[in-house]
């Protein structure tokens, strides 16, 4: 871990701290909610070791990446994220015509966008948990949420600036993180107004088994610099996401894929999604998947929990090309 390099790279008006290790081809390693470049501290290793250059930002909001106005959530659409990472690749990979990128939650949102919006830059995709999102015409991603689920649905809570923060603050960052970070059960994820975390229930499994209590406090001393309002502000936009991305109904993503998902992943279990992953509607929106995994065993945050397999299922892809 030590031999990893840092920098910072401006980008897009703000100023984006990136990890890095090895020579070759670009591996792009976009992470989600709510994580830090770090998630991706077994990929990097192991593909700086098998002839790449892996790169992981903390993207905009989080960790040591500065400079996006926390106080507007429209600062964080799904178009400031992609304008970020079309100019980190510039800045980055000047001589190289495209890269690869590989997504994990809300970073296999914005690598999804990335390829439909500017799929020159992408050489070939490995995205991980979250499916390509087709846009519903009907309503955004907060109503479809409160309709299946209900107020207290996580995205839902997320969505009124300070009242999830305020909820956070008394109970700290490291036991939010470790109770996220943890969770393996495959249903939705609640945060019932005034109830904390007591609707969340324990994982099974002991921290150290994947993460330990090293890791945990990483997390925790970053979070508890930057606070959860850059990672939340994601959720925010969802509705002017919705708006902005009209043009591209029925758009098809037309990079290489390969996707991979935790069999007790919560998004595997959401309503249709298992049916959209298998029955033939996600190729047609990704024409060029490859292939479709699913981790038995594993959870939401499986990169972390199930490196070894990760590494191997990137490279193993990554490698045809």
């Amino acid at each position: 871990m030590e031999k990893i390099e840092h920098k910072m790279v401006a980008v897009n008006g703000i100023n984006m701290h990136v990890a890095e290790l090895g020579e070759g081809p670009t591996i792009l390693f976009l992470h989600g909610f709510p994580e830090l470049w770090y998630s991706w501290r077994h990929q990097i290793v192991y593909l700086a070791e098998h002839g790449y250059r892996a790169v992981a930002p903390d993207l905009r909001g989080y960790g040591d990446t500065t400079g996006a106005p926390l106080n507007d959530p429209s600062k964080f659409s799904i178009f400031h994220h992609v304008g970020d990472l079309v100019a980190l690749i510039e800045a980055i990979a000047p001589n190289e015509d495209n890269v690869f990128v590989v997504g994990h939650n809300w970073g296999a949102i914005i690598a999804w966008h990335l390829c439909l919006f500017r799929p020159d830059k992408v050489k070939a995709l490995v995205n991980l948990s979250v499916h390509f999102p087709r846009r519903n015409p009907q309503m955004n991603t907060v109503e479809r949420g409160k309709a299946f689920y209900g107020e207290d649905y996580y995205i839902c809570r997320f969505q009124v600036p300070g009242d999830i923060e305020a909820e956070f603050a008394p109970i700290g960052a490291k036991s939010i993180l470790k109770k996220i970070l943890t969770y393996r059960h495959p249903g939705p994820l609640y945060f019932p107004k005034g109830k904390g975390l007591e609707a969340i229930p324990d994982s099974p499994i002991a921290l150290s088994s994947w993460l330990s209590e090293e890791e945990l406090d990483y997390y925790a001393s970053k979070f508890e610099q930057t606070g959860f309002t850059g990672g939340v502000n994601y959720y925010r936009a969802l509705p002017i996401n919705w708006e902005l991305t009209a043009p591209w109904k029925g758009a098809q993503v037309k990079v290489p894929t390969k996707f991979v998902v935790g069999e007790f992943d919560l998004v595997y279990h959401m309503p249709g999604v298992k049916e959209y992953i298998h029955n033939g509607e996600f190729k047609k929106d990704v024409p060029l998947l490859e292939e479709v995994v699913v981790l038995e065993g594993a959870a939401h945050f499986f990169n972390q929990e199930r490196p070894d397999e990760i590494n191997k299922h990137i490279y193993d892809f990554i490698q045809k090309f």
